[in-house]
């Protein structure tokens, strides 16, 4: 039903205005061939069904046989009543009965009905839980709304309101418990939801993310919003965020697929003017950007670390410096968090890498081609040089060669290397004995979600060395300053408090204390 709206929606939004006003009075005939499909019109209207579980019995009597359970936001045709009951007829499953008056909304699809449920659709629009019910009030109203209505300011308010309640019922479902009874139950109510706003023509894919399934809208009621020039700055906002939810990014995309959809959603978002915006909603934009142009400079560092890689980490750097944190609600802290973890993996994008320079007492870093796709670091001295390294290494990662620094004994060299999108590691190069192998220490003992460990300085006598590490896996988000062993990268100190580690306060790299985004 609602597409065959949508369609007739585009046409009225796309038309001059002289046709629109010629084209207002064919709309009813469109909108009651819409409804014949799901709720043919009857001298009695129609019925939304406003309480879940809500019984269908074969007689207008508590006692009489149920016929079957009918969810909220369900349309019924009404052909009687009888007491306090309605005798209605189910389009969905073909079957009539009788339903308690006050299990249901009775409705109207007229034009002078229209006002009325917009109005409804308001109120049940931030309430959680009704997200079924105000889609199927959506679909009443913009059958009855006049062409007019629709192309305006009222029909950017319906649909930004349906993208509103299918983004948010996908979101619960997602996040829906069901390893209890009370959340076998709640998954029930939610797969019937679903079921319910499915069967309005709202779409939602699904994935299977680490063992558990994330259900996503698949936002055309948001595209249509950006596309009528009658939305304002806070609807395109949010449908924009609602198009470019990472969570939402099919894991299985191949990598330049990937790379082709979040170029064209740093692009969505950056036709969205922030001026106007409420603080709390700004922010949101502005770390969504940061996530996704921190995303396109790994991307453009992957294929050929060139400018476009350094152009990009300053915009994402630019983006959440933008980012007033006093005006962050409790719900985004972890967004905030994420995209400083963002921005941090790719922030040596914005350094160039110098001509690597080597001695006899302090070796240097070279990064040279591999296999198709491969990285290889190739730690050099100045006798042996490139044909004969110290030490080499491959990735399929972004080596940050910009990061390389030696220790002032010359037996440690420290290096980000970059292997997942958000997620950056320190390689350590270490001599032991007369050969020298490498270490890795990754932000987080967990697998790779979004974080960075950071080289932070030397400790002289060449046995320690100072890391930051910030990260969010399995659930958790922890940042910490340590002093860890460069032989093992053994942990000895850490805090979560720079301040209490006095070796970090005396030897902390000045580089490091400038640039990084953990003591933010």
């Amino acid at each position: 039903m609602l597409r065959t709206l949508f369609t007739l929606i585009t046409a009225i939004a796309s038309a001059a205005t002289t046709v629109a006003t010629a084209a207002t009075a064919s709309v009813p005939t469109g909108a009651a061939a819409s409804a014949s499909s799901s709720a043919p019109a009857s001298d009695f209207g129609s019925a939304i069904v406003v309480q879940d579980q809500a019984s269908l019995r074969a007689a207008p009597r508590d006692s009489a046989q149920q016929q079957t359970l009918l969810w909220q936001g369900e349309v019924l045709e009404v052909r009687g009543e009888r007491m306090d009951y309605l005798q209605v007829w189910d389009h969905k499953r073909e079957r009539g009965g009788f339903i308690r008056a006050s299990d249901v909304r009775r409705i109207s699809l007229t034009e002078a009905d229209g006002p009325a449920l917009l109005s409804v659709l308001r109120f049940v629009r931030d309430t959680p839980g009704s997200e079924a019910l105000g889609i199927g009030l959506t679909a009443a109203y913009l059958q009855a709304a006049p062409a007019a209505a629709l192309s305006g300011e009222r029909g950017a308010q319906a649909l930004d309101a349906l993208g509103t309640f299918a983004d948010r019922l996908a979101r619960r479902a997602s996040l829906a418990p069901s390893s209890t009874a009370a959340g076998k139950a709640n998954g029930a109510t939610l797969s019937a939801h679903l079921d319910v706003a499915n069967g309005y023509g709202v779409r939602f894919t699904t994935y299977e993310v680490e063992g558990r399934m994330q259900i996503c809208y698949d936002g055309e009621a948001f595209r249509r919003v950006l596309a009528m020039p009658s939305a304002d700055a806070d609807q395109r906002a949010r449908a924009a965020l609602a198009l470019t939810r990472p969570e939402c990014t099919n894991p299985d995309l191949p990598a330049h697929e990937r790379a082709k959809l979040q170029d064209w959603q740093a692009q969505l978002l950056e036709k969205v003017d922030v001026a106007g915006l409420p603080s709390y909603l700004r922010n949101r934009v502005q770390m969504r950007r940061t996530g996704l142009w921190s995303a396109v400079a790994f991307q453009q560092a992957r294929k050929d670390g060139g400018p476009a890689a350094g152009a990009a980490a300053s915009r994402a750097l630019a983006e959440f410096a933008g980012v007033s944190r006093n005006d962050l609600p409790d719900e985004d802290q972890v967004a905030y968090n994420d995209a400083a973890m963002r921005v941090s993996a790719v922030r040596w994008a914005l350094v160039p890498a110098a001509a690597p320079v080597a001695d006899a007492k302090r070796p240097a870093v070279v990064v040279q081609p591999g296999a198709p796709g491969e990285s290889c670091v190739l730690l050099v001295d100045a006798q042996r040089g490139a044909k004969d390294p110290l030490v080499r290494r491959c990735t399929y990662g972004v080596v940050w060669a910009a990061s390389a620094t030696v220790n002032r004994e010359g037996t440690a060299v420290a290096l980000a290397v970059q292997p997942l999108e958000g997620w950056r590691e320190l390689w350590v190069m270490r001599k032991a004995g007369d050969a020298w192998v490498v270490d890795v220490l990754p932000p987080a003992a967990t697998s790779p979600e979004t974080g960075y460990a950071e080289f932070a300085g030397w400790v002289p006598g060449g046995q320690q060395m100072l890391v930051a590490r910030e990260a969010r896996g399995q659930g958790r988000y922890r940042k910490s300053f340590e002093v860890v062993r460069i032989d093992g990268l053994a942990t000895e100190r850490v805090t979560g408090d720079v301040a209490s580690l006095p070796l970090f306060q005396r030897w902390q790299d000045a580089g490091w204390k400038r640039q990084t985004l953990s003591l933010r």
